[in-house]
């Protein structure tokens, strides 16, 4: 949808278009009847010619009425068919319209428009007869109440105000682009959605400048017009978030009270009908939204007094007038609040200028068709600024910057410039003419006030600033005049004195420029200082993922770069700061021992941030430090800065690199400067840069997952792992397609001797490729020791998919592995394993060269005779000792006889993970007896089994007895409640080995820690990790806990996530924790009881306190048998 067009000067003459230009509530049309919308659709059918001889038609002297007034030809001149309804609406009587367009369509002899025109002429004729009132609609136009007549001709006088105070460019004019669809597309943003269903919620997303307000406002003024929603809504509201909400508390009914002539809404009657109401309400992104208003209470009273933004939010969450229709405007960046707040909303994207207008708009600005097109390619390298150009502002300044640049070099070649380096030159350019009127020495001071007012702005979410902001930092009139003449700062229609940047990019980039301006103090005043500030916006940026500050930090980057820092200081007269670029390497520096780097931190980001700068001595001090990497790839843009800045990156040693799609080999570049020079493939050496950082000596890890690699990449990439330099040991290609690419690494076992870890998971590998991988594993050039072959992933959902591994592969494996010297862990999860084929495995297991200690078989549908094949394996393969048969519905039955090979002397199994096995309290008898005979079987898991305090019982019978060796014990969701908690702390008395017990997600409440606690607090109990995630605990259980952590010698890692302790009972838990003598090194609760004791904690740590609290999991499930990673 593109409403908004900004074009060059052509032929046409300046004017906006007539549906927003000044117009009498006269000739107001309806459009309840369809009749108007019969003539609009006859407007649109006429082509080019037809709609100009239509206009001059217009102008003839015999059509000039008696008591009437001529359309001007400026006006008709530009209009489309949309507008020149409007026109005729404007000038002429709803009778006159149909008789003039009439007389027209038959001297154009348009005859079968003429029978559609008389027909519906008639039927116009007779609705206009006299006839019984009581029989004729209520709320058409005729009968429309005079109240409701002058409240819209108040928000259409408020609408075109506001629109009368919108500046364009100079030069320019202001055109409607596809005018003939936007009725259309009006009608279809307030009706149905594709479901069929009547959307009550929309929101108008986008960037900034691409026309949502604008669209907002013609819907508004469609309807005040009468051309549009005449049948659905009595009334239409807009409300402007700028500009309330600094306003005094009040009620919904005196908020909408503030538009009506007299201001007294008859709110009685908005009451009695809210499905007839349309709120639209403009700028969500300027509403500030304090964090406890999601947990205000419901309200429905629209004469209930409240702060203004408590009123928003209860309209938007459809408590007050449920049944009315919202339409909201939002900048794209920050929806996700809004979306939280919403029900049943539809998101309707805007992407303002179309890549086909951008090249109609560069084309017409330079005038020649060959320079625009050259200019363009290059714009479009920079995917970021290319895609800035769909909002018609971003578009002219770039023009602008470019064609002054050219008249200033008449011969330089146009090249691919940063955004930055563009949006300098810009404001350079016009900082001369703008600051021209202020004195030589107030000028530096102006400059530096406009930044300051732009950076606070971005910090207090402020994008108009009333005429006391404008003071209070000493910005003279004639600076604020020249600015608002050069398009810089535009005035705000619905906001006396008020004034904000014309596109939200200035205001970014200028509040960028404060940071890199010489001087300590910041833009926030209260002591905060500019490195201070700094600090905290790319913290924001980077470790907590916050969109909003994106373009900004590209900008304070891109400024590092001294020739703009030198552009910036000549044009602005005022000195920029030596520091930024050591500010910026400290910064750096100190993220080297943040653990969020590695689990949040937006690499993609800086990457780009860096790329900005052009400058690789730079980068490389900025990334000498990057010990790891997670970049997705999803175009030209990210392909672009990665291998920019990883060829950069020598002491990375882990980089996970997903490639959304195949990377094309279109994009051909020729280096003109070097004689006999070779046409280069660009996007070929960009992969081939990313795949460089495999030779910097460090990667250890390469994680490939999800990616879409075409067989060039993907050779390149083995190329690359075969190169003598490579140290790679962990290689992760789960979810790699097309599969077949996956043959590539057969080259790279049999050259890299120190690869020892491949995943293969989640790809269904067929016959072909498993043959040729599997194949490998026998000679003695591979070094394989770890190899997955399942699919067993564990993300929100649970999703399990299969690797598809036939009999035959199983086969193939089996076989090759009684030849392999090296491989000592093997995951085939979720493969459907026949009897046949377990039994199989017993081949390789039973030779002496067989290395394999770790056997993964989770989720291989295993039955009870699997597991009779199972328990002679354990016996045979006297070298496996990790065994993982999760998600297998093994059984009572099955368990039995695995655990009489756990009795047997040549058994050495360790760790067996029996996770979700449909095991009952029975199975437990038997493990009992298995654990006290075993010399060797130190973890168990049961997770996710029905064990019920019964079968706790049994377990615990063996756990009370000193020669059971077990150290770790998970019994996680198996229905325990307080008495197995008993059972189990009668145990932890007498069996000083188990040091790890996990019992999350079972209802033992506060009585069944109250029974762990006693035992927490005995000296002679061993254990250092507890687990109670989701336990229905209540502060009840703080106090015995707090007692335990003062007592305790041993606890360690205790795991309360998920469980109501309330403020109070963490109150109660940190007067043990902060005591010296506690234990206690990891702690993990819910975020918001966090944040009750972060800054306790904090002091703590500088003290030297090893304390650390977690909001997200860190006990590890033995779900899976790749236990061999973890100690």
């Amino acid at each position: 949808m593109v409403l908004l067009i900004l074009w060059p000067k052509c032929s046409c003459v300046k004017r906006k278009p007539c549906m927003l230009g000044p117009m009498s509530s006269s000739g107001s049309i309806s459009v309840h009847d369809g009749s108007y919308e019969k003539l609009l659709s006859c407007l649109m059918g006429l082509d080019q010619y037809q709609l100009e001889e239509f206009k001059l038609g217009l102008q003839a002297p015999q059509l000039l009425l008696e008591n009437s007034r001529p359309i001007p030809w400026a006006s008709l001149k530009a209009a489309g068919p949309a507008d020149l309804l409007c026109l005729l609406s404007e000038y002429l009587t709803a009778r006159q319209i149909w008789d003039v367009t009439l007389h027209i369509f038959e001297n154009m002899q348009l005859t079968s428009l003429c029978k559609e025109m008389r027909a519906k002429t008639n039927e116009f004729t007779q609705a206009q007869e006299p006839h019984n009132a009581d029989q004729e609609r209520p709320g058409t136009p005729g009968e429309e109440a005079a109240h409701r007549r002058r409240y819209r001709e108040r928000m259409k006088a408020k609408i075109l105000a506001m629109w009368d105070s919108v500046s364009w460019p100079e030069d320019h004019i202001y055109l409607c682009n596809v005018t003939a669809k936007e009725h259309e597309e009006l009608r279809r943003l307030l009706g149905p959605n594709r479901a069929g269903a009547q959307p009550r919620t929309i929101v108008l997303e986008g960037g900034a400048g691409v026309g949502k307000s604008t669209l907002a406002m013609k819907a508004v003024l469609h309807w005040a017009e009468g051309v549009l929603f005449q049948d659905r809504f009595s009334y239409v509201f807009f409300i402007s978030c700028h500009k309330v909400k600094e306003m005094a508390d009040t009620t919904l009914a005196g908020l909408l009270s503030q538009d009506w002539p007299d201001s007294q809404a008859p709110t009685e009657e908005f009451m009695g009908h809210p499905e007839r109401l349309l709120f639209v309400i403009d700028g969500f992104e300027e509403m500030v939204l304090s964090p406890d208003l999601d947990n205000s209470p419901p309200c429905s009273d629209w004469y209930r007094q409240l702060p203004v933004a408590r009123i928003l939010l209860h309209l938007l969450k459809k408590e007050l007038a449920p049944t009315a229709t919202l339409l909201v405007t939002a900048r794209d960046y920050g929806n996700g609040r809004l979306k939280g707040l919403l029900l049943n909303p539809w998101f309707v994207l805007l992407s303002g200028f179309t890549e086909g207008d951008r090249e109609e708009y560069f084309t017409r600005f330079f005038g020649d068709y060959d320079q625009a097109t050259k200019i363009l390619r290059k714009i479009r390298k920079m995917e970021s600024l290319f895609r800035s150009c769909s909002a018609p502002l971003v578009c002219w300044a770039v023009c602008s910057c470019l064609k002054r640049r050219m008249v200033r070099s008449p011969y330089s070649r146009p090249g691919a410039e940063a955004a930055t380096s563009l949006y300098t030159r810009f404001f350079s350019g016009l900082s001369s003419a703008a600051a021209a009127s202020a004195s030589g020495q107030s000028r530096p001071g102006q400059w530096r006030a406009l930044c300051s007012l732009a950076a606070q702005g971005m910090w207090l979410s402020h994008f108009t600033f009333p005429k006391e902001d404008v003071e209070r930092w000493h910005l003279e009139a004639p600076l604020v005049e020249s600015l608002l003449r050069r398009n810089i700062l535009r005035k705000v229609g619905d906001c006396e004195d008020c004034v904000a940047f014309t596109h939200h990019s200035f205001q970014e980039f200028l509040g960028a420029v404060f940071y890199v301006l010489r001087g300590a103090r910041g833009s926030l005043g209260g002591g905060s200082t500019r490195h201070q500030e700094m600090r905290a916006l790319l913290s924001d940026a980077f470790l907590n993922t916050n969109v909003y500050w994106n373009q900004m930090v590209l900008f304070l980057f891109g400024l590092v770069r001294r020739d703009l820092a030198r552009e910036l200081e000549d044009a602005l007269r005022c000195e920029v700061s030596r520091r930024v670029r050591d500010e910026l390497l400290d910064w750096a520096e100190d993220l080297e021992g943040c653990s969020a780097v590695s689990v949040r931190f937006e690499f993609l980001l800086l990457f780009q941030c860096l790329h900005e700068t052009q400058d690789e001595d730079f980068v490389r001090q900025i990334l000498s430090r990057l010990l790891e990497a997670d970049l997705d790839i999803r175009g030209s843009l990210q392909l672009r800065v990665s291998s920019f800045c990883l060829k950069h990156c020598q002491k990375l040693s882990k980089l996970r690199l997903s490639v959304s799609s195949p990377i094309p080999q279109t994009e051909l570049t020729f280096d003109l400067e070097t004689p006999g020079a070779k046409v280069v493939d660009l996007r070929t050496r960009q992969w081939q840069d990313i795949c460089s950082v495999l030779r910097n000596g460090n990667m250890r890890e390469l994680d490939l997952s999800d990616s879409k690699l075409n067989a060039s990449s993907m050779k390149r990439l083995c190329y690359e792992l075969r190169n003598p330099r490579c140290r790679l040991q962990k290689l992760t290609c789960r979810s790699v397609s097309p599969v077949r690419v996956l043959k590539e690494l057969v080259l790279v076992l049999h050259g890299n001797h120190r690869l020892t870890h491949l995943d293969l998971s989640c790809n269904n590998l067929g016959i072909t490729v498993s043959a040729m991988i599997f194949r490998t594993l026998r000679h003695s050039a591979c070094n394989l020791q770890y190899l997955w072959s399942d699919c067993l992933t564990r993300g929100l959902l649970g999703r399990l998919e299969s690797c598809g591994l036939t009999a035959w592969a199983c086969h193939q494996l089996f076989a090759e592995l009684g030849e392999n010297s090296s491989l000592r862990f093997l995951s085939l999860g979720d493969n459907n394993l026949s009897n046949t084929e377990v039994k199989r495995l017993q081949g390789p297991f039973g030779t002496s060269r067989c290395p394999l200690k770790e056997l993964s078989l989770e989720k291989c549908n295993l039955s009870v005779a699997s597991c009779r094949d199972l328990a002679l394996l354990l016996t045979s393969a006297q070298g496996v000792t990790r065994l993982c048969l999760g998600l297998n519905p093994l059984q009572d039955d099955g368990v039995e006889p695995l655990c009489g090979s756990l009795a047997h002397p040549d058994c050495v199994l360790e760790r067996l993970v029996l996770s979700c096995c449909r095991l009952g309290a029975p199975s437990c008898g038997h493990l009992s007896d298995a654990l006290l005979r075993s010399r060797t079987l130190t973890h168990l898991s049961l997770r996710r089994n029905e064990l019920g305090d019964a079968g706790v019982a049994r377990l615990c019978a063996a756990l009370r007895r000193p020669r059971c060796r077990l150290r770790s014990l998970d019994l996680s969701a198996c229905s325990l409640t307080a008495e197995g908690c008993q059972e189990l702390a009668d145990a932890l008395k007498r069996n000083p080995n188990v040091k790890t017990l996990d019992i999350g997600e079972n209802d033992v409440q506060d009585d069944g820690v109250k029974r762990l606690c006693e035992v927490l607090k005995c000296s002679n109990c061993t254990l250092s990790t507890l687990g109670l995630e989701r336990c229905n605990l209540t502060r009840g259980c703080c106090q015995h806990l707090s007692s335990a952590l003062g007592s305790s010698k041993s606890l360690v890692n205790l795991d309360l996530s998920g469980n109501d302790l309330g403020p109070e009972g963490v109150s109660t838990l940190w007067k043990s924790l902060e005591k010296p003598t506690c234990t206690l090194r990891k702690l993990r609760l819910e975020e918001d009881l966090y944040s009750i004791v972060k800054a306790e904690l904090e002091k703590l740590q500088e003290k030297g306190s090893s304390l650390r609290i977690k909001c997200r999991r860190w006990i590890v499930r033995e779900d899976r048998c790749c236990l061999g990673l973890q100690d």
